[in-house]
């Protein structure tokens, strides 16, 4: 399964094996995009399809192994569904035959300890409909939405639509300003934008430009300049920017080219606001200065990509977090959402990245398992800002809009 590289609505489809979830798939898009089969288990590892909901647009529908595998390599299909719950922001949980015991209960227990909003189906309901007993059982007991369905016969098949779309949180969906609360009409945002080794040949990076866009969304004026050139225009740009915005490897040129006044932040901090823990990065991003000898650093990169020689997260955060330490630090990197190599605890600190290609509900559930464990995170930026002793003015423009994080700093 390609993981977490789609910044779309996840929507995961759960159950036991030959419970029609995969048919389930179909139905609703209206096409062949899953493997059906009347053997139990045909579908053994979690596969992304795409398809459109009006209302909510392009969204991923994740078709699971049967939660009931049997064996070892049962188990190991079973793991890599549960798996898919970091991924996910909304759950279907598919029952059929009024059959509804432990292995939904844990399931709706998973459910619930990742905050993922879900309802229950009850599939292949032409062939047994699903009783009232079980109907009011299960209504009362979890509250969510419950609705018979039949695969082979969908005629309720907007219905189930509907109800997906009234129960997947709006914020999967509708993309929230990057800084539009920062801006009023016409105001100038400058951005500086290193152009090295790591910046992809013939374009920019996904966050600078992203920025451009909800700048210009924002009927606000966008300059974008390399670090190199700060200088000399600052000493002629007119109106003087409401905001500039940086790349973190530059920031300490920027801190000494914009003078005190003008807000000055990262694109990795503007992500971390945008769809990131904000305010537990600016609780943790402090412990950077509690590490000792030995401490273990886990990096999160949200996507893979190609190691550049001086790599901001394999290369510099590292050797800027050894010399401001002074201390023998150890270092794992995990790229996408792939598994951690080692238990969460022996970790002193994650890094996680901006995670510009990866949904909210995503970063949020990488990070839980710290959180949950009393490990401290913190974002690229707000790493890079605090080790160049810059930290409050990085984070300030975005701290007056998070009251919360005010109280860390």
């Amino acid at each position: 399964m390609s993981k977490g590289k789609e910044n779309k609505p996840h929507i995961g489809i759960f159950g036991r094996r030959n419970n029609g979830k995969s048919s389930f798939i179909n139905a609703i898009s209206g096409q062949d995009i899953a493997i059906v089969s009347d053997v139990a288990g045909t579908t053994t590892d979690p596969v992304k399809k795409s398809m459109e909901i009006s209302g909510i647009g392009p969204v991923i529908l994740v078709d699971t192994a049967g939660i009931d595998d049997e064996g070892e390599l049962g188990q190991k299909r079973i793991a890599r569904s549960l798996a898919a719950l970091k991924t996910v922001d909304l759950a279907v949980l598919i029952i059929t035959h009024n059959n509804f015991g432990n292995f939904e209960e844990n399931l709706i227990s998973d459910f619930r300890d990742y905050d993922i909003p879900f309802i229950i189906l009850h599939n292949k309901s032409d062939i047994e409909p699903l009783s009232l007993r079980n109907r009011e059982l299960l209504s009362e007991t979890y509250k969510a939405p419950l609705l018979d369905f039949s695969s082979l016969q969908p005629e309720n098949k907007e219905q189930v639509i509907q109800v997906m779309r009234d129960t997947i949180p709006p914020t999967a969906y509708k993309k929230a300003s990057l800084l539009g609360d920062l801006l009023s009409y016409g105001n100038l945002v400058l951005l500086i934008t290193p152009i090295d080794i790591e910046a992809p040949e013939g374009r920019l990076i996904l966050p600078q430009v992203q920025a451009i866009r909800d700048i210009l969304d924002n009927d606000c004026v966008c300059v974008v300049v390399k670090e190199k050139e700060v200088d000399s225009l600052m000493r002629v740009l007119n109106p003087r920017p409401s905001l500039v915005i940086t790349d973190s490897q530059v920031f300490l040129k920027a801190d000494a080219s914009i003078p005190p006044d003008i807000p000055l932040t990262s694109f990795s901090i503007m992500l971390a606001r945008h769809k990131g823990d904000f305010e537990n990065y600016v609780k943790g991003t402090p412990k950077i200065s509690e590490l000792k000898d030995g401490d273990r650093i886990l990096l999160l990169e949200s996507c893979t990509h190609h190691v550049a020689c001086d790599d901001i997260g394999r290369i510099k955060i590292p050797r800027w977090m050894n010399s401001y330490t002074g201390k023998k630090l150890e270092y794992d990197v995990v790229a996408g959402l792939s598994n951690l190599p080692r238990p969460i605890k022996d970790y002193a600190l994650v890094v996680q990245c901006g995670g510009c290609v990866i949904t909210h509900k995503q970063i949020i559930s990488r990070l839980k398992p710290a959180i949950d464990a009393d490990v401290p995170v913190t974002n690229y930026g707000m790493a890079i800002a605090w080790m160049h002793g810059i930290f409050k003015r990085a984070v300030a423009p975005f701290i007056k809009t998070d009251a919360n994080a005010e109280d860390y700093l």
